[in-house]
């Protein structure tokens, strides 16, 4: 038997308007092109692909299975510019075939520089979860695929009211350098932490699931490409290398940005016909055999076969699957030290703010930390990536800059605004 594990990231940032040394306003973010986007990806990918996923769910009668990670702020901009696509979500989610993952609210990288404010943003994430699409996220997905035992120490130490883990697993990419010989179709566990077992929920040790990525890019990025080899990929074919697993795995992971639906890969490629097909190709190819899982189901269906022990930080961006596309030169080693340089002041002014009667103070200090943590989307960063070749066209998607230096001086003038805004007294900021 294999299950067909998908799992579709969903994300907008809240991209910056041009801020100059000039400017002296806390008006960072072009609300403008930040609604024309999320409406323009809105009619392309999310309205068109969600109904269809949620008509392949009824259509299947509970046989088709997908997951998603929605972050806050695209929750924030679904609710302000549109609200629809949001209420189809929460339809989705009532269905009991479509699985909400937990992720960093901001979509940030604060794995990699402030295990608090992590562990901050997933709380709010899950908050958000259950107030706006009523479930609880019971697996794990790290802003970019970031991953490495170190992240899973972490995720294993993160408890809910009944003081055990609340995580069952976390979501990786499933590297060659990683896996050697061994095949992404299974599931995975860390190694042992200073000679313990990493605990997940339920009583099982926590768990990973990899991705598949040369199955997943074969939709992501070379479906539309007419010299590739393969092309056209249609959905009989696409069944017919899941069917291949058979044998030799459980699982066919199958992660990517929603995006690539309508968006990425545009209607005319054929890309939602092959997305309509797709189920019924799959449980056609090999009957009785062949079916769809949530990310929580294939952990607590199949046992981990061995450890994935990864020292360093994977992700799944780009060919290196490092971090290289945020922290791969000066410029964004430097504008992420000085943004988590921040974080403590901020926070203290926060703290203050609430232990005397100051409403006018607690707000300066609340509209600070939410700018502030819009600033560690990881977006900002990957804008200012110098990498060229083959992975040059994927750093230009929405990129609102003309160069990666452009996109550093836009962020340093708005943090070096931030930093004079704290400095200042309540009666006095913006």
């Amino acid at each position: 038997m294999v299950c067909v594990c998908a799992y579709f990231q969903v994300h907008q940032p809240y991209r910056l308007r041009r801020y100059s040394v000039f400017n002296d306003d806390p008006f960072y973010f072009d609300d403008r092109a930040n609604a024309d986007i999320l409406r323009r990806v809105a009619d392309k990918c999310y309205r068109p692909a969600t109904a269809m996923i949620l008509d392949l769910v009824r259509r299947h009668q509970g046989r088709f299975k997908v997951s998603f990670s929605l972050s806050g702020v695209v929750m924030d901009q679904l609710s302000a510019w549109a609200p629809d696509v949001l209420g189809l979500f929460r339809e989705l989610a009532g269905t009991g075939c479509v699985e909400l993952l937990g992720e960093t609210y901001h979509h940030s990288l604060s794995v990699l520089a402030s295990g608090r404010e992590w562990a901050e943003q997933i709380d709010l994430h899950t908050e958000a979860l259950r107030e706006k699409l009523g479930v609880t996220p019971r697996v794990f997905r790290n802003t970019e695929l970031v991953y490495s035992n170190q992240v899973a120490e972490a995720l294993s130490r993160q408890t809910d009211a009944s003081g055990r883990c609340r995580w069952l697993g976390c979501l990786a990419e499933g590297t060659d350098l990683h896996l050697g010989y061994r095949s992404p179709a299974f599931v995975y566990r860390p190694p042992p932490w200073e000679g313990r077992t990493l605990a997940g929920a339920g009583g099982k040790p926590l768990a990973l699931l990899l991705k598949n990525y040369r199955l997943s890019d074969d939709i992501a990025f070379r479906f539309g490409n007419r010299a590739w080899a393969e092309w056209p990929l249609t959905a009989e074919k696409f069944a017919r290398w899941v069917d291949q697993i058979n044998g030799n795995g459980h699982l066919c992971n199958l992660f990517m940005d929603y995006e690539t639906f309508g968006e990425h890969q545009w209607a005319d490629t054929g890309i939602f016909d092959f997305l309509e097909h797709l189920p019924d190709a799959v449980l056609r190819a090999n009957p009785g055999h062949n079916s769809f899982v949530t990310c929580s189901e294939a952990l607590e269906r199949f046992d981990p076969v061995g450890d994935y022990d990864v020292h360093q930080f994977i992700s799944w961006a780009d060919t290196e699957r490092d971090l290289s596309a945020w922290r791969g030169n000066a410029m964004q080693n430097a504008a992420m030290d000085e943004l988590y340089r921040l974080e403590d002041p901020i926070k203290q002014r926060l703290a203050a703010a609430r232990s005397i009667t100051a409403p006018a103070e607690l707000e300066h200090a609340r509209h600070l930390l939410n700018d502030w943590r819009k600033l560690t989307t990881s977006d900002h960063l990957y804008y200012m990536c110098t990498k060229h070749f083959s992975d040059g066209a994927v750093h230009k998607y929405f990129n609102p800059y003309d160069s990666p230096y452009d996109s550093y001086i836009n962020f340093m003038n708005v943090l070096d605004n931030v930093r004079t805004r704290l400095a200042r007294p309540t009666a006095a900021a913006g």
